[in-house]
């Protein structure tokens, strides 16, 4: 039995990887570099080094798929919130000083986990392009994350660590903030890493004038 050669100048796949898994990965990255109308699946398919029907078997419609993405990054992201925010809920009994810096630990991590992955910046940043279409994704794999770190900042507040009177205003700012940051590495080129230096320093400072002592 002969195995069917690979078409020129067509990617091997990743036979290391799922199947589902490197369809995820380069439908991502397309879908964030171009939007939902401009990628179809045969692109996908192309690019996945798999055939049209084997996308459409793992992932079902385009729709279906452009979902899948968005819940990809959502469970990622998720993991490494929720630790962070775990963390930084066990510091709050300690006092206004290890909430802070709890705090702080808590953006790091979200930024360095948009760092690594911006595709998941570009994805939404595509999607907001759009604010009525594929709304129903924000409330599936935005709203609880922004509502995990807003109840942590409301928690922070009930134990007398801080004083937050519009939590989910800190945090959408935050995110829209750290987004930003993301873009603009993306184009720093040889600056990028003064540009991460610069950005941390902002926010950490930013939460310290947000929740340290009242200035005279």
């Amino acid at each position: 039995m002969t195995m069917p050669r690979r078409r020129p100048g067509r990617p091997r796949r990743d036979e290391t990887r799922p199947t589902r898994e490197v369809v995820l990965t380069v439908a991502t990255a397309l879908f964030a570099e171009r939007g939902f109308d401009a990628v179809g699946l045969r692109e996908v398919a192309a690019a996945a080094d798999v055939d049209v029907a084997t996308v459409s078997h793992h992932m079902g419609t385009k729709a279906q798929l452009y979902d899948a993405c968005f819940a990809w990054v959502f469970a990622a992201e998720r993991e490494v919130l929720e630790a962070a925010a775990e963390r930084a809920r066990s510091a709050l009994a300690a006092g206004p000083e290890a909430a802070r810096r709890a705090l702080h630990n808590l953006v790091d991590t979200f930024v360095d986990f948009l760092e690594e992955r911006p595709e998941t910046t570009a994805l939404w940043l595509r999607r907001w392009l759009e604010p009525h279409r594929h709304a129903d994704l924000d409330e599936r794999y935005a709203t609880p994350l922004y509502q995990l770190v807003a109840q942590l900042l409301t928690t922070a507040a009930s134990a007398g660590a801080l004083v937050e009177s519009t939590p989910h205003i800190t945090v959408r700012s935050l995110v829209w903030a750290v987004h930003g940051h993301v873009v603009a590495i993306q184009a720093a080129g040889s600056s990028a890493a003064r540009e991460r230096r610069e950005f941390r320093a902002f926010v950490h400072h930013f939460l310290d004038r947000m929740y340290g002592p009242a200035g005279p």
